[in-house]
């Protein structure tokens, strides 16, 4: 492999690594966080949590990807001078964004509040206006990093960003709790311990750009038609480069504006409906986590896919299309269809009480679509279409909207979770067709979901065996359902293993890339019988 390609891989996997830490510490924390605040005060943390995500993805996958391509582009051909030119130009129109959303937010707090019902947010949302002071900085100075083929500086600045914005919030909340202060006063808390996350996460990369000698932010008279040049490449590809990690959090947004004031619509006592809302909000970390594969995988694809269609390897970007297309079928399905089954017995484990599960079960149905929305954004990201998953992931937050309005007064937070599956599903549906465009996908298609729907059927039917045991025994409990969940994922995820193998879902040539495979084939006691 040539150094540079050697590199480029290098590069590839560093932030690939650093975007898995980030993302299981994000859905892992808020489990110890809603044990510490109960559901109302989740209801509260996660009302707000939509605004912050926005800040946080793009100036962590949005904005630098795209200034990281400027510098690339740039570099190789032009002085430091006039790349620093160009990064001063990308900086102010960065600054000029993040200064209005700041003031936007911290200034229209009362409405936005009141936009989701609960004027009591105000204080909270002012908070979650800083973050978008750290906008421009963060986005630089990770962006030239990447653009030069550094990526340790971004990978460490993000992880280091995300334990010190978990700590800060779990030791604030403790201690706000602990010292009977409101579970408002406790939020405005725990997004203040995510600010110092970020303080320190610039920090980290500010020390790495100390020892370049580089002054990416010195002074020079700037043309007007120089800042709208550079703010329309990096504003419209940034915002539509991002759109795939903003999915869940634009389905959360939704959530936030509408779902609560459509509970206390319904009739129910305002306590009564924010409580609902933070147990509806459970479903959050446990879809994180269930996507965290689909992320990691999309991240992997851009630069493959982006290098085989320079090269016009059709036959190359036809089996990475496929071979996408069915892991994250089959890591989408395999962990929905476990999770409907185990979902009790995680609930409480997780949640100290059932509170929710019928909503929680079917909002697990997600996982799927948006696995599958998440992988293929990341292969028209790397063809070139950067607008078309936006305009899918847009088009399904509008069904998300709509199906609050019309199934939450007739099924509560069931409506709600019936609403988020069917927007995920309109996207996904979309996406494919766009990519049916490119590709050829209906063979790869009813080859994988045929032998999907047998695993899943098997894996339901040994962990619904599994569980009627401990009901048998009266086996109940939190420590109970703990141990049943966790061995029903065990259990569960061999026998959909066990089931993909032996039905040949995946090539030879496939099934090779995936390690320890030829153990597992050993385990599972199946030849592959020249299939290619």
């Amino acid at each position: 492999m040539p150094d540079d390609s050697r590199h480029l891989v290098k590069g590839a996997v560093i932030l690939t690594v650093a975007a898995f830490v980030i993302k299981i510490l994000s859905a892992v924390y808020r489990v110890p966080f809603q044990n510490i605040v109960g559901d109302t005060g989740f209801y509260i943390y996660q009302q707000v949590y939509p605004l912050y995500g926005i800040a946080s993805v793009l100036a962590a996958s949005g904005f630098p990807v795209v200034i990281s391509r400027l510098v690339a582009q740039n570099g190789a051909v032009k002085g430091q001078g006039d790349l620093q030119r160009i990064l001063q130009s990308v900086f102010v129109v960065l600054l000029f964004l993040g200064v209005s959303l700041f003031l936007l937010v911290f200034f229209g707090a009362q409405t936005i509040a009141g936009w989701m019902g609960d004027p009591l947010l105000a204080p909270v949302v002012k908070v979650i206006a800083f973050p978008f002071l750290l906008l421009p900085f963060l986005s630089v100075w990770r962006g030239f990093f990447q653009g030069l083929g550094n990526m340790a500086p971004t990978a460490i600045s993000q992880v280091t960003e995300q334990f010190i914005r978990v700590a800060a919030i779990l030791v604030i909340s403790y201690f706000l709790v602990n010292e009977g202060h409101s579970l408002y006063d406790t939020g405005r808390g725990a997004w203040t311990g995510a600010i110092i996350g970020g303080v320190i996460g610039l920090l980290v990369l500010g020390l790495y750009v100390r020892k370049t000698g580089w002054h990416l932010f010195a002074m020079q008279r700037l043309s007007f038609r120089e800042l709208l040049s550079t703010g329309k490449i990096v504003l419209v590809h940034g915002t539509a480069i991002c759109f795939s990690g903003l999915l869940l959090i634009l389905f959360q947004l939704v959530d936030s504006l509408n779902l609560y004031s459509l509970l206390v619509q319904a009739g129910l006592e305002s306590e009564e409906a924010k409580a609902l809302k933070g147990v509806f909000d459970r479903g959050q970390p446990l879809i994180q986590l269930g996507t965290v594969a689909a992320t990691s995988l999309s991240l992997a694809l851009v630069p493959t896919v982006t290098a085989a269609w320079a090269q016009g390897n059709v036959e190359m970007l036809q089996k990475k299309v496929d071979t996408s297309l069915k892991v994250s079928m089959t890591i989408g399905l395999g962990a929905a269809v476990g999770l409907i089954n185990i979902i009790k017995p995680t609930n409480i484990m997780l949640f100290k009480n059932a509170d929710g599960t019928a909503a929680l079960a079917v909002l697990a149905a997600a996982i799927f679509f948006a696995s599958v929305i998440i992988t293929l954004s990341g292969v028209l990201q790397g063809l070139g279409r950067m607008m078309a998953p936006a305009k899918y992931i847009l088009f399904g937050t509008v069904c998300k909207y709509i199906g609050n309005l019309l199934l939450v007064p007739i099924w509560g937070l069931e409506g709600a979770a019936w609403a988020t599956v069917i927007g995920l599903l309109g996207a996904s549906l979309l996406i494919l067709l766009r990519l049916k465009s490119f590709f050829s996908i209906n063979s790869v298609l009813g080859h994988s979901l045929t032998r999907l729907a047998v695993a899943a059927v098997a894996m339901t039917v040994v962990l619904q065996g599994w569980l009627y045991i401990f009901d048998y025994l009266h086996l109940t409990g939190r420590l109970m359902s703990a141990v049943s969940a966790l061995t029903g994922v065990v259990i569960g995820g061999f026998v959909f293993l066990i089931v993909t193998v032996r039905t040949n879902l995946f090539t030879e040539v496939e099934i090779n890339h995936v390690p320890y495979f030829s153990k597992l084939k050993k385990l599972v006691g199946v030849g592959r019988r020249g299939q290619q």
